[in-house]
């Protein structure tokens, strides 16, 4: 009892010795993956289809395991088969050895193009694999292996799993693998040799038979046939230079302005280097018996000509460089760059000339001389050169980033009106009349947010990735900037529309640039037609008398969509430049404030009959003023401000920073408003005694509404009254109505002020850095380069191609829809670019080398053309007819010249080789290189390890390279009684 009240200190430790080792854990974490993968019993297949392992879907499972503190990985990799092919997996079934035994003996799937390399030697459809975790982890030595093997072994047996199961031992680079599998009875060897150097005797196939043999220990005397399949591989890389068709662009020509502005216009494509880089020919003989041939370190009969399969794959050079995707990625790099216009072309650049002697006395001097008499006749020497003057004082003529041929063709590309005496009038918008206009590659840059490809801001975008690429980089982008921007100022200072941009409002579904560029065009088109107005203008004339419609900008989108479109036009004749013009018109005002508000609330006294109608473009169809029956005429109205979208962002913070508070939104309804209160002037003044419901009338017919009612006589009248929103107390339109005053529109204030938005614009513009520019035009630079490779794709017709390109549309249009688009994505679309070039430069190579236009009958060529597009999507392509097949010919043809070349042969040799049959074939060895690779699968079915044992499958598979043999084994044995 005194030992029970004893404290527990003193209880010894008990070490129980049936605790699990390290090495149990791990078996039993071996065993838990395959049973949580199911991959217990026996799951028997179909037979393997010829080409599943190319042509099937492989997928596969991982999962992580360790041995103490190492961790495994263990990779379950299995053709996907169709569920009908696995009924049998529940029935287990004692004789039929495991599916991976019948498999090391089909030969339908022997060297298969891409595969694991255990499947390429074994011919597995599953299999799992045991590797270290990390990459840099090795099992190197032997007693590790052997663990491994064991584990394995143990943990196969445990669970009855039939899936061959690996462990990768060796630096991973030198794939190394043993491996087990079994079944009822049977198991499966996977050994494996791997040497640098190989053995003289086993270079051939004698003694690669001698080795299986030896392995086998066959104890039958009469040894059952071996079964060969055999694969020589030649590698040809010397394609010789004049098969590769592309001529770099002439950059001297270039540079030298001889070649014409077009040329600014298209964008460079194709492979500067030959972007196959090798042929790989597969000379196969896939069912030879032992016996039948020789291949000894003598003599051989394995003639590739006489090979009865030939398979042909292509090496593709690795990144090949392509021009098209170094145009765009040069000119992407530019949005990285930091510097601004002046810091990369010299602060002198923007100094006014003569800015060092300017003095404060000069400032009232400038304002009393007479204003300069603007130069009607566009030219480029007198265009915009007062940039080049300042480069050249400061630094030197030598020193311009672009000399005077260059840059004279760039301005005449993007501004061919200079090149006329007379610049162009009227409207600078494009053809409507243009095929392409409504064609899906006309449309793109609605989805990426470009410019039409036939605008100036998309010419722009192309020209400068011209000069950054050839001209001078950074500093050529620079100054070409800087000379469109005195272009723009001189344009708007002359009244010269800007040509190659649509009229109307800035297009939003446009990149901000282009928006910005024809905002400039809307200032000018308002200034030339005030101008012009004011020519022709007499005081005693008024537009509206006269019913002249004048120039019209375009639709009045804020009106209701039940007007006529004639009825939107307006008549500037008599607006003019300054604003001092547009005033209220205060000698008379006074009279008609009061007149004005009282014909609105009283329905016009006597007064209203003086008033004169002012401002009227025609009158309204039948619409009578409701109160004394005068014609309604629609006034001349003022167009609404065109809006880019950054003001439009920046007009809709400003509203939104109001609040929800009723003085807030009162003065967003008063902002808003303007537009309105315009009008109604307008129609105040063309409609002299109108009242507000003849307004809502004409300007928004739906807020009227009229209905049949039985009069005191019993007729039946029209009656009608305002909607219920017009009715609505401290209604905007009442009160906007009550404040407007009979104001024509060319005496109201501008509702859009074309000079201070211009110099805007302008001063946007200018203090553009290269970097921003590159941004807002690399949708454009995209934009081309899409168009490019879809036309050059067009002349090739690779199917691949076309999902690709719909791919980069649609990826693109994604991206390029942000503002500010993330780098990585940008990458990721010229990535996808540039590789679209590469297999378009491929099929190019490959219709060159194989003379596919060359073909006389139209059977060969269709066959040629089916080939090389095989060629550029399948990872291997069968020959037709082998080495007599027309592909074979000319493949062999290849061979013979780049052998010839290589031996400096004499030209009569080709004739003496090219003789009758019997001298070509007793020749043709020299026709091929030695071959780069050998494949050999050598099969047979014996009983082992006793006479009396099963038999069954054995494979041994060789491949030799220059640098690399090995060997893979796959033996088993019957081990019933062993």
């Amino acid at each position: 009892m005194a030992a029970d009240s004893e404290p527990e200190s003193e209880v010894f430790e008990i070490t129980d010795f049936t605790t699990a080792s390290e090495w149990e854990r791990f078996i039993s974490k071996v065993e838990e993956v395959l049973n949580d993968w199911k991959l217990i019993g026996n799951s028997l297949g179909k037979p393997l289809e010829k080409g599943i392992f190319t042509s099937g879907t492989w997928e596969e499972k991982s999962d992580e395991i360790s041995f103490a503190d190492f961790k495994f990985s263990v990779t379950h990799h299995y053709l996907v088969q169709d569920s009908a092919d696995k009924e049998g997996k529940d029935e287990v079934l004692e004789d039929v050895i495991p599916q991976s035994m019948q498999d090391l003996l089909c030969m339908n799937n022997d060297f298969p193009p891409r595969a694991h390399c255990l499947v390429r030697w074994y011919g597995l459809r599953e299999f799992v694999v045991i590797a270290p975790a990390a990459n840099h982890d090795a099992v190197l030595s032997e007693s590790k292996c052997n663990l491994l093997l064991s584990s394995v072994s143990i943990a196969l047996g445990n669970t009855g799993c039939q899936v061959p199961l690996f462990v990768q031992i060796h630096h991973k680079w030198r794939r190394m693998y043993v491996g087990e599998c079994q079944g009822h009875g049977v198991r499966t060897d996977f050994e494996m040799v791997h040497l640098r150097k190989v053995p003289n005797q086993y270079t051939h196939l004698s003694g690669l038979l001698d080795i299986f043999k030896s392995k086998i220990g066959c104890p039958l005397t009469p040894l059952p046939p071996v079964s060969i399949a055999i694969r020589f591989t030649y590698v040809l890389q010397d394609w010789q230079q004049y098969f590769w068709p592309q001529q770099p662009p002439d950059i001297d020509a270039l540079v030298g302005g001889e070649v014409g502005g077009l040329e600014f216009g298209k964008l460079p494509f194709g492979a500067c280097e030959d972007p196959i880089s090798e042929l790989h020919l597969a000379t196969t003989w896939p069912h030879l018996t032992e016996g039948i041939i020789v291949d000894n370190d003598v003599y051989s009969d394995l003639d590739p000509i006489q090979a009865p399969h030939w398979s042909v794959r292509v090496r593709k050079a690795d990144n090949p460089q392509c021009l098209l995707g170094d145009f765009v990625t040069e000119f992407f790099k530019i949005c990285r760059r930091k510097e601004s216009t002046d810091e990369i072309l010299g602060r002198s650049t923007f100094e006014e000339e003569g800015r060092e002697i300017a003095d404060i006395t000069h400032a009232l001097s400038k304002l009393t001389e007479p204003a300069p008499v603007p130069i009607h006749k566009l030219s480029v020497s007198n265009m915009v050169h007062t940039a080049k003057k300042k480069i050249r004082k400061h630094r030197g003529v030598e020193e311009s980033p672009l000399n005077n041929d260059v840059l004279n063709t760039i301005l005449l590309f993007l501004f061919p009106d200079a090149a006329s005496e007379k610049p162009l009038d009227g409207s600078s918008s494009t053809d409507s009349n243009n095929p392409l206009s409504e064609s899906e590659e006309y449309n793109l840059y609605n989805q990426f947010k470009s410019a039409p490809s036939d605008s100036l801001t998309y010419k722009l975008a192309l020209c400068l990735c011209m000069i950054n690429f050839y001209h001078g980089g950074l500093k050529g982008v620079a100054h070409l900037w800087q000379e469109f921007v005195l272009e723009m100022r001189f344009r708007w200072e002359n009244n010269f529309l800007i040509p190659g941009l649509t009229s109307g409002p800035p297009d939003l579904r446009c990149c901000l640039l282009h928006q910005k560029l024809q905002m400039l065009n809307c200032c000018i088109e308002r200034k030339k037609a005030r101008d012009e107005g004011r020519k022709t203008n007499t005081s005693e004339v008024y537009p509206g008398d006269t019913g002249k419609a004048g120039d019209q900008l375009g639709p009045d989108n804020l009106k209701d969509m039940d007007k006529e479109k004639g009825e939107v036009g307006k008549s500037w004749d008599s607006w003019s430049d300054s604003e001092e013009e547009f005033f209220e018109c205060l000698s008379d005002t006074e009279e008609l404030k009061g007149n004005g508000q009282e014909s609105g609330k009283k329905g016009g006294p006597k007064e209203v009959a003086s008033l004169k109608p002012e401002g009227r473009l025609h009158q309204h169809g039948k619409l009578t003023l409701l109160h004394n029956g005068e014609p309604l005429y629609i006034p001349v109205t003022q167009e609404p401000a065109p809006m880019t979208e950054d003001l439009l962002e920046e007009q809709s913070e400003v509203l939104a920073k109001l609040g929800t508070s009723a003085e807030g939104a009162h003065l967003r309804a008063r902002m808003q408003s303007a537009c309105l209160l315009s009008d109604m002037e307008s129609f105040k003044a063309a409609n002299p005694g109108c009242f507000l419901e003849d307004f809502v009338r004409w300007y928004s017919p739906r807020d009227y509404i009229e209905e049949e009612v039985v009069d005191e006589k019993g007729n039946m009248v029209l009656k009608g009254e305002l909607s219920a929103r017009m009715k609505i107390p401290s209604n905007m339109w009442v009160e906007a109505w009550e404040t407007a005053k009979p104001i024509p529109a060319r005496r109201q204030r501008r509702l859009f002020d074309d000079t201070r938005e211009a110099e805007k614009v302008l001063h946007y513009l200018a203090v553009q850095k290269p970097a921003d520019l590159a941004r807002h035009l690399l949708p454009c630079v995209i934009h081309a380069a899409v168009l490019k490779v879809k036309e050059e794709e067009n002349l090739e017709n690779i199917s691949s191609v076309k999902k690709i390109i719909k791919q980069i549309i649609t990826h693109s249009s994604k991206v390029l829809h942000f503002p500010n688009p993330e780098d990585k994505k940008l990458e990721e679309i010229i990535h996808q670019i540039t590789n679209v070039e590469a297999i378009i430069a491929r099929a190019r190579s490959l219709k060159a080398k194989f003379g596919t236009e060359k073909c006389e009958q139209e059977e060969e060529k269709e066959d040629l053309e089916r080939f090389v597009s095989c060629l550029l999507e399948q990872p291997e392509v069968l020959v037709v007819g082998a080495g007599r097949g027309h592909a074979g010919k000319i493949i062999h043809k290849l061979f013979v010249n780049a052998q010839r070349a290589a031996a400096v042969a004499p030209p009569e040799e080709e004739l003496k080789r090219m003789g009758s049959p019997e001298e070509r074939r007793h020749n043709s060895v020299s026709d091929f290189p030695p071959p780069a690779g050998r494949e050999l699968i050598l099969r047979t079915t014996v009983p082992r390890p006793a006479p009396y044992s099963r038999a069954l499958p054995q494979r041994m598979y060789s491949v030799l390279t220059k640098e690399d043999f090995r060997l893979a084994g796959a033996f088993s044995s019957d081990t019933t009684f062993f």
